[in-house]
């Protein structure tokens, strides 16, 4: 079976909606930062409109610090701007990989800086997002947020 395929199969099931679309909030119990940076909390807000997904996240640091993040992009690989409170961030850019997975690719003066993999539980309740990136030694790392579904907007 074709990738189209699944993935447009994979729609019908949640009635034309992306199935990642509706509020997540994280699980701080389940997720894992490096260096301890859990941040205290995080929503996020994904709704897919005719220009692609609506992405909005509210995290809340270990400081008490608010960030966030406002983007709209296409699962099309091409990079869209990311907004947040401190002005223009690295850009994004998305792809579908299957009907539950989605890598999103963060760029610095044209290089990949952080790449997310979005993975999406069968019954749909839980997305599991791993970003990876260089700390400020050049060292990988791996960041692990686990996320519940609280609703479908």
């Amino acid at each position: 079976m074709n990738l189209l395929v699944v993935i447009l199969l994979a729609m019908d099931a949640f009635g034309d909606k992306d199935p990642f679309d509706g509020v997540w909030t994280m699980n701080g119990a389940k997720s894992k930062y490096a260096g301890g940076k859990l941040p205290k909390a995080m929503t996020i807000r994904m709704e897919t409109g005719v220009d692609g997904v609506q992405y909005h996240s509210e995290t809340t640091q270990a400081d008490g610090k608010v960030l966030i993040t406002d983007y709209v992009a296409a699962y099309d690989g091409k990079p869209a701007i990311v907004r947040s409170g401190s002005g223009l961030t690295s850009p994004v850019a998305l792809k579908r990989v299957d009907a539950r997975t989605v890598e999103a690719s963060y760029q610095r003066y044209q290089q990949v800086v952080a790449t997310s993999r979005r993975v999406l539980s069968k019954d749909g309740k839980t997305m599991t997002v791993t970003t990876v990136s260089k700390d400020p030694a050049g060292k990988s790392v791996a960041n692990v947020g686990v996320y519940v579904r609280q609703r479908v907007d």
